[in-house]
């Protein structure tokens, strides 16, 4: 079959042996690969405990040998602790090869019908940033209808997801970007209002804009967790999912101590969160956001563009 493979010295498609399903596994015939940020960390060699070769990509739409239309829970041996994953847990497509290729396999139980109100590029988009969205607001951010909700940095996937799903909710959502555009088309799509994060004053203008939020959700870290200490209520919450701006600098603890605020971290999901976002996505027909379509051969401009962060939305490679 045809694959994205990455080895240490290179990065393209080639042929590689069809994957043999193991006992408790099913071979699924790839109809289109949602990219994650994660994909371009690895291509860049900031992961840890890379194995090459690897046949990136956690999130696919695709065909069971019963013609079956399944997306892939990306979530494998989360464990029996539903606060937190097991020391075994990892994800689709490293170590274990992914979904950026004609086929795949991977367990029985991660296979899940796709939404019938998604064509398969939608579908596609949804797994991975579906479940960590979900978990974020729903399980760690524990959120309610009519709270206002700060998500940071709209447009990339996980935090469009998430801006869908609280509107959904029926909550009030506000956002940051680096980009008046995006801010813009999160209004579109729903938000109440948003904000610049370039501008050094913008938790004062988000403020003055929402009034002081009750749960926030970010994947920046850096300074950024540290201003949102300023955005939310006492007794608010903070969940986040990432760092990608780095460790906060001089976190302030009394401000963090005196408003009683909750810091929570969040990864991925467990096969109940999943089965749980699937069914919300479902009952309210949420439609994940698509910046681009590339064809397979293309694939490697696929990483290039999420390498710029200018997307809006998933990336998706369709494989016809």
């Amino acid at each position: 079959m045809q694959a994205l493979v990455l080895t240490s010295d290179t990065f393209g498609i080639t042929t590689v042996s069809d994957p043999v399903p193991v006992a408790g596994e099913t071979c699924v015939k790839v109809l289109a690969a949602g990219l994650n940020r994660r994909d371009q960390w690895i291509r860049e060699g900031k992961y840890a405990k890379i194995v090459y070769p690897a046949i990136l990509g956690s999130d696919a739409c695709g065909l069971t040998d019963k013609g079956e239309r399944v997306i892939i829970d990306p979530s494998f041996d989360w464990g029996d602790n539903a606060a937190a994953q097991s020391s075994g847990y990892h994800i689709l497509g490293m170590p274990s090869q992914g979904a950026i290729a004609q086929k795949v396999c991977v367990p029985t139980a991660n296979l899940h019908p796709a939404p019938t109100h998604c064509t398969d590029v939608q579908a596609a988009a949804l797994p991975l940033g579906g479940v960590t969205a979900y978990r974020a607001l729903m399980v760690r951010g524990a959120l309610q209808p009519n709270e206002t909700v700060v998500i940071t940095g709209i447009g990339g996937g996980v935090a469009t997801l998430a801006m869908q799903m609280a509107l959904a909710a029926g909550a009030r959502v506000f956002v940051t970007s680096g980009s008046d555009t995006k801010i813009e088309r999160a209004k579109q799509l729903g938000a109440a209002g948003g904000v610049n994060y370039h501008d050094d004053a913008w938790p004062k203008k988000l403020e003055a804009m929402a009034g002081a939020a009750d749960l926030a959700i970010d994947s920046a870290g850096g300074r950024v967790l540290n201003d949102l200490t300023a955005v939310v209520r006492p007794g608010g919450r903070i969940v986040f999912f990432g760092a990608t701006t780095g460790p906060t600098p001089l976190l302030n603890l009394h401000r963090i101590f005196w408003k009683q605020l909750d810091i929570r971290g969040s990864t991925m999901g467990s096969a109940d969160d999943f089965r749980a976002m699937l069914a919300f996505v479902n009952k309210h027909r949420i439609i994940p956001v698509i910046d681009s379509e590339i064809p397979f051969h293309d694939a490697v401009r696929a990483f290039d563009l999420i390498a710029t962060s200018d997307q809006f939305g998933k990336i998706v490679i369709t494989m016809s």
